[in-house]
């Protein structure tokens, strides 16, 4: 029996991989590639998930949270969201996420000193910052003499779309695992696994979530959730630049100015300005 491959970045076969109790220790291979990129980080051996994977998660609940939070050791809390499609404001959402872990540790009473660092990782299939680098860490730095203000916030972007023309490195690392989630193509997983031995229970992870029916079938229900979530933000997006169209041709400005500021195509354009002409009450 032939089968499809799962897109291990749909966010609900992502959390059945990566976020479910008997799977820590891909989750901790994972991180660990994660958080020793640039920094002293101690090596994780233990993990706690705070919101595993249940039964109950359903994909066509919005209520549904499909990213994954865990406790390390020392009481600090990682965040693992991800994103198929841009949401916009996407610096904003990430560190309302990193503010609103860090302020949920202390309860009423409690005091500043109790508060543990948040990591707050973002794992995105397109770009948002301008570099072509497709891991960036941010923190909180002074600006003239690079000294850390506090250890407490770290916030790591994850851009799958700067894969393009990256083939299998020939060591271990990060770009395995990206690789991994990037492509569908089982050609290159022989290589993987072998720079990240981990991987290989990954990789049988999603062979077994494919070619169970029950997984396929949410997994079904997830990608529509999805793409009619994609298709609002796309409709909305498009009536919004209809919007400045108009307002740009009731003050008379050029078609040609329209059409780049807005992006909408001089057929649409001159199609508002029919509809605009003919709500116009005659004299």
């Amino acid at each position: 029996m032939t089968y499809d491959l799962l897109d291990p970045k749909n966010d609900f076969v992502f959390k059945r991989i990566f976020g479910s109790e008997k799977n820590t220790q891909i989750l901790l291979a994972f991180l660990n590639c994660i958080l020793h990129k640039d920094v002293e980080e101690p090596i994780l051996t233990e993990i706690v998930l705070l919101n595993p994977y249940t039964d109950k998660d359903s994909p066509s609940d919005k209520q549904s949270i499909f990213d994954i939070k865990a406790k390390r050791a020392d009481g600090s809390i990682v965040n693992v969201e991800m994103q198929l499609f841009n949401r916009y404001d996407n610096e904003k959402r990430a560190l309302y996420y990193w503010g609103k872990q860090y302020t949920e540790q202390l309860k009423e009473g409690e005091p500043y000193k109790r508060l543990k660092k948040c990591v707050v990782i973002n794992i995105l299939d397109f770009s948002i910052i301008s570099n072509d680098r497709y891991h960036n860490i941010f923190r909180l730095w002074e600006d003239s003499e690079r000294i850390l203000f506090s250890e407490d916030e770290e916030i790591h972007i994850l851009e799958l779309s700067k894969l393009v023309g990256k083939s299998a490195p020939k060591t271990s690392g990060l770009l395995n695992w990206l690789l991994f989630l990037k492509t569908k193509d089982k050609r290159y997983w022989e290589v993987l696994k072998m720079n990240e031995p981990i991987l290989g229970k990954a990789m049988k992870e999603l062979e077994y979530l494919s070619q169970d029916e029950e997984a396929r079938r949410l997994y079904e229900m997830r990608q529509k959730a999805l793409h009619d979530e994609a298709s609002s933000i796309a409709g909305a997006k498009e009536e919004g630049k209809k919007e400045v169209a108009s307002k740009m041709l009731q003050e008379q400005m050029d078609i040609q100015l329209i059409s780049k500021v807005t992006g909408l195509t001089k057929d649409v354009i001159l199609q508002l300005k029919s509809n605009i002409s003919s709500s116009k009450p005659k004299k």
